[in-house]
């Protein structure tokens, strides 16, 4: 049977719309990633094989309960809670003036403000707000990014903390004349909201150069910014999803360059590292990503966790802001992502704890490891029990016990460590998101002195 040349040409068409169309598709979004096409796609197999029923490395952990041990001492610093519900979107302990007291500065996104909480003299804490009025900021970074001698901040504006769609995001530099008087710099606005801003000379020239998360919404992306002086920066785009929430800098494949590795959320649930040539040109590469679209990615931070000279990735999942109400998921924790050299990284489950969203490795006990403590802003907070504050006790082996900190304050979004009293262990602050009920244990921010009974002194 003969087939006439339009029956052909008609099947041609037709196969090419079946195929290309995917094809395009599939193409567009690998660019968007930074993924090669095999890449995207291998990724999207693994998610669909999820779907149907197929196991991934996210099983719940087995983690042993150990009783709590009571050595935190719970004070209130700052500002009180006041008439208002706090939010407090981030903070960071840093020795703002130089006077070898450890101060906390913040971002309060119900003031639309940064402030600072001075230690002076030691042990007493007063707050003030610095600069003028962000919009929205969430989350503030000390660097000397004009290399004068003292810490400015960076800041992500994320114009409105909610979900939003518009491009009201910015770039803040908050100026340090050298007497803690900060002046503001808008670096780039107008743009997807920023999540995260930190600092690093990516091409080697000997400035501070920027690289940037931005969540958006349906629209985010990372990019570093290139500093040209003068307060003028060129943005370069690295990567276009939506929902990116950190951009860390460092050296993670010890090549002797600055690296970037981002947290991307939403449906994509996924870790990249932007491997870095020497000359600010930059490689992604994707090395870790769940299979769970509802996975809640709340935060990394880099730190070598197991101790054998690499860098690895403390990585919570616990976030629930796109429930109504915020509830938890069985699948929260807490993992992390070991750096087995040449930008291979293996998963390792720590703990499950609902809402876990930020975490902190420590050796609080001076046991020569570091312990992972970790809070809560979406536990079930109606049960007076539901913990806001918990760690994992290491073994020395990579091996955890859970262990009950606290209840009170409820709705912990953010925690940071350092030694405040300068008696040689780490103490924690943690700043209370106070966004939906019950409102019966809020806070501010809280400093957690560690009284560890077995000290040897």
């Amino acid at each position: 049977m003969r087939v006439s040349k339009s029956t052909v040409f008609s099947i041609a068409a037709l196969l090419a719309i079946l195929v290309g169309i995917p094809l395009a598709i599939f193409s567009y979004e690998a660019k968007r990633s930074g993924q090669t096409l095999g890449q995207y796609f291998n990724r999207t197999v693994s998610k669909i094989r999820h779907k149907e029923g197929h196991p991934s490395d996210e099983t719940l952990a087995d983690t042993e309960q150990g009783e709590k041990i009571e050595f935190l001492q719970k004070i209130t610093i700052g500002d009180p809670v006041g008439d208002t519900k706090p939010w407090v979107t981030h903070l960071d302990i840093v020795d703002l003036d130089g006077d070898g007291l450890k101060d906390v500065v913040l971002c309060d996104a119900k003031r639309n403000e940064i402030r600072w909480i001075r230690q002076f003299p030691a042990g007493t804490y007063s707050e003030k707000k610095i600069g003028d009025t962000v919009r929205g900021p969430a989350h503030v970074t000390p660097s000397d990014i004009d290399n004068d001698g003292d810490l400015d901040l960076l800041v992500a504006k994320m114009g409105i903390i909610f979900p939003e769609n518009d491009k009201i995001g910015a770039v803040v530099i908050l100026e340090n004349n050298g007497k803690q008087e900060f002046t503001n710099h808008v670096l780039v606005d107008n743009v997807a909201r920023v999540c995260d801003v930190e600092p690093g000379d990516f091409d080697g020239d000997g400035d501070i150069d920027l690289a940037v998360a931005q969540f958006g919404y349906d629209d985010g992306e990372i990019r570093w910014m290139e500093n040209k002086g003068n307060w003028e920066f060129e943005s370069h785009i690295l990567q276009s999803l939506s929902g990116p929430i950190h951009a860390l800098v460092s050296d993670i494949d010890k090549d002797g360059d600055l690296d970037i590795t981002g947290l991307v959320s939403q449906e994509w649930e996924e870790i990249y590292v932007f491997e870095n040539d020497g000359h600010a040109n930059f490689k992604t590469n994707l090395i870790y990503g769940s299979t769970n679209e509802d996975f809640g990615s709340s935060g990394i931070s880099l730190i070598d966790l197991d101790k054998d000279g690499d860098e690895d990735i403390l990585y919570t999942n616990g976030d629930a802001f796109d429930y109504i109400p915020p509830q938890p998921r069985p699948w929260h924790g807490v993992q992390w992502i070991e750096n087995k050299g040449n930008l291979e990284f293996v998963y390792h489950r720590i703990g499950d704890f609902h809402g876990a969203y930020f975490a902190n490795a420590v050796d609080v006990d001076h046991d020569n490891d570091l312990d992972i403590f970790v809070v809560s802003n979406f536990n079930t907070w109606e049960n007076p029990d539901a913990q806001s504050f918990v760690w994992f006790e290491n073994d020395g082996q990579m091996n955890f016990v859970y262990r009950n900190i606290a209840s009170d304050p409820s709705h912990l979004l953010v925690l940071d460590s350092s030694d405040m009293n300068g008696d040689g262990w780490a103490d924690f602050v943690s700043g209370g998101m106070h966004a939906y009920p019950p409102y019966d244990r809020m806070s501010r921010v809280t400093l957690w002195l560690n009284n560890w009974a077995d000290r040897e002194e």
